[in-house]
């Protein structure tokens, strides 16, 4: 299939710039797998399509302040490094800016030198850079004072508070980006789904340089995902094994759980623990082994995101969706509102 395949027509007023208060009040499409037209609830309706006995998987990875902004030593030039993959104490996987004048050997420093990095090797994987920090003291605490959120480029109003970008489970640091299906949720509203006897299992993947890395192949098989670090413990595993096999639904909040589950499903759609990195690319055509349902939000054209809502409904049902949600003035993106895909029982494939 082509990347074009993926396109729609979306007004640039329609891109959410701030989020909802309360998190739980935004607006949700419930989007059917068997041909019943959409509904338009608000957020906190989800209850009434979820069972007892079902699962909710949360993926519970919190975002770190990892944009850093300053200047390159030897010039002064205003520079920007945003923080994708850690691979030991000091060293990071980066996008860097202007990349042009940060080759290997160059020196930035941020907060009048209270953190510095220094510029070791390319890596053409990510058009990026791996760098080296330089510093006294905790690099988390440095780090949490000097960077910010790395929101994404459609966002331009200034995140007031921090925690808005952040999920109320977030626990484990690591991610370059929210898992923003997520953000709709609010401990009471959660409270009130265990309350219904559905359980809630947490997963983790960090979310990195997909989130931000657009398609350029012209056909979608030929897209490669970078990769990202997940992990599913064997109690997570066991519990949703257990619920599968007693008839409940696995129902996945945002696009990383389902990429998680997926990555540990076996082709019977049993759940394996393990922990590790995954590249896995989730389209139209690829079987869905485990996930039944999804809570996600309005992602943009071209997406693999997109491509991957398209791999539950057909990408005729996912586009016409997204058109319907044009047309009712639905908020897009990361602080947006949310669709809920309201699958059958797994394991199931739709084609394009």
């Amino acid at each position: 299939m082509k990347t074009s395949d993926f396109d729609y027509e979306l007004p640039e007023e329609l891109i959410a710039q701030t989020p909802i208060e309360p998190r739980d009040h935004s607006r949700l499409m419930v989007v059917h797998t068997d041909g019943r037209p959409p509904e338009h609830r608000r957020f906190d309706d989800i209850r009434e399509y979820l069972r007892p006995g079902d699962a909710l998987v949360l993926n519970e990875t919190r975002v770190i302040p990892a944009r850093l902004l300053g200047v390159k030593e030897d010039t002064g030039v205003p520079v920007e490094v945003l923080l994708l993959r850690r691979q030991n104490a000091t060293d990071w996987e980066a996008l860097v800016r202007p990349g042009r004048r940060l080759k290997p050997g160059a020196w930035c420093s941020f907060g009048d030198g209270l953190l510095r990095c220094e510029i070791l090797s390319s890596v053409e994987e990510i058009a990026g850079r791996t760098v080296r920090f330089h510093f006294d003291g905790v690099f988390e605490e440095l780090l949490d004072r000097l960077g910010e959120m790395p929101l994404p480029p459609y966002i331009h109003e200034k995140l007031r508070d921090r925690e808005r970008y952040q999920t109320v489970y977030a626990k484990t640091e690591g991610s370059a980006a929210a898992p923003t299906a997520g953000l709709h949720f609010t401990p009471e509203l959660l409270d009130s789904i265990r309350a219904m006897g559905v359980t809630v299992v947490p997963v983790l993947l960090h979310v990195g340089l997909g989130t931000f890395r657009p398609v350029k192949a012209d056909v979608i098989e030929e897209h490669r995902m970078h990769s990202e670090w997940y992990q599913v413990t064997p109690e997570a595993a066991e519990t949703l094994n257990r619920i599968r096999a007693a008839g409940g639904r696995l129902i996945c909040v945002g696009t990383t759980s389902v990429r998680t589950i997926e990555t540990v499903a076996d082709e019977n759609g049993v759940i394996r623990p393990g922990s590790g990195e995954t590249a896995i690319f989730i389209h139209p055509g690829v079987r869905i082994k485990a996930v039944d349902g999804l809570i996600t939000n309005f992602h943009l054209p071209q997406s693999t995101l997109l491509m991957l809502v398209s791999a539950f409904l057909g990408r005729e049902t996912a586009l016409d969706a997204y058109r319907e949600a044009v047309r009712e003035r639905y908020r897009f993106f990361s602080f947006g509102d949310a669709m809920f895909i309201d699958g059958r029982r797994a394991p199931y494939t739709l084609e394009p």
